[in-house]
């Protein structure tokens, strides 16, 4: 008789649930993960460099609540790239075309032994203002820690329709301040969906299977059972 199972990894995470696009924490706090891009402020003009630290002035000016800028950094490996370069390559017939190919490629290949190529990925957290369960020792700049799972808790019995109808009232009008704000700069954002924020932590749990190009084609309700099987597909 098969031994019975009395904890899953669920037990170690912070993540209570993942529901209509909102991170709920065992603590019940609720957080929205929203998805930026980055401006390049070296290339702008003296001019166009002012009017961004103006903007983000009056950004910055306008919150009145907590919220956490992270960026998450991680090397990729472009050796896929490279041989997709390559079959290119062969496939030229043209011999101005070829050479310049070739030495793209060749390029790309030297670049990559002298320097590590990152993807940096850029998001802000927004938590709400009060959680229905506090905690000692939890600042407001504590959420993301508390996402990727730095302490161990286990879950509590928590209402969740009832958590997330209070939280969408304190959350929402926020996440549209943020974004408009981020507009006013020349950013874009993205809320990002429940099917995203699974993918996201998939993929800070496991690093490795990131790193080897893969990615998740599950569901949420896939992660719930005690003894969790995701399907990997290759990219």
């Amino acid at each position: 008789m098969p031994e019975q199972i009395t904890a899953t990894t669920q037990d170690h995470l912070d993540i209570f649930d993942i529901k209509d696009d909102l991170v709920i924490l065992k603590n019940g706090g609720v957080c929205a993960v929203i998805q930026t891009t980055a401006v390049n402020f070296d290339l702008l003009s003296e001019i166009e460099q002012d009017a961004i630290i103006a903007a983000f002035s009056m950004l910055l000016n306008s919150i009145t609540f907590a919220l956490q800028v992270v960026i998450r950094s991680r090397k990729l490996d472009i050796t896929k790239y490279v041989d997709k370069v390559r079959r290119v390559e062969n496939k030229i017939d043209d011999p101005l075309l070829k050479t310049q190919a070739e030495a793209y490629r060749k390029f790309v290949q030297e670049v990559i032994k002298k320097n590590e190529v990152l993807d940096k990925k850029f998001f802000v957290v927004i938590p709400t203002g009060m959680s229905p369960i506090k905690e000692e020792g939890l600042g407001p700049f504590d959420w993301f820690a508390k996402l990727v799972g730095t302490q161990n808790k286990r879950a509590s019995n928590l209402n969740v329709n009832k958590v997330l109808e209070r939280a969408k009232v304190d959350l929402l009008p926020k996440v549209d301040h943020v974004v408009k704000e981020f507009n006013r700069i020349g950013i874009k954002t993205k809320h990002l969906t429940t099917q995203e924020l699974v993918e996201l932590y998939f993929d800070i749990y496991n690093p490795t299977e990131s790193q080897q190009g893969t990615r998740i084609r599950t569901n949420v309700e896939d992660y719930k059972t005690a003894i969790v099987n995701p399907a990997i597909i290759e990219e």
